[in-house]
């Protein structure tokens, strides 16, 4: 599992970019999160999530807000 911060929204899309604590840039889809809303997304939000090979290069799945307190 990854951890990293959502660096980009892209809303009338439905996909953004995750800053990962490994120092790359992982792209992901509406439809790879996990118990959340993409509307509910806010850059900078801390998320867990698993890589996956995808045609165009990495990819997030399983994406997870990582819940404070």
């Amino acid at each position: 599992m990854h951890t990293g911060k959502i660096k980009k929204l892209v809303g009338e899309r439905g996909f953004g970019f995750i800053s990962d604590n490994d120092g790359r840039e992982v792209f992901f889809h509406q439809n790879n999160i996990v118990d959340s809303k993409f509307s509910d997304l806010k850059e900078d939000q801390e998320v867990e999530f698993d890589v996956e090979a995808s045609e165009k290069g990495p990819r997030a799945v399983n994406v997870r807000v990582i819940q404070k307190g």
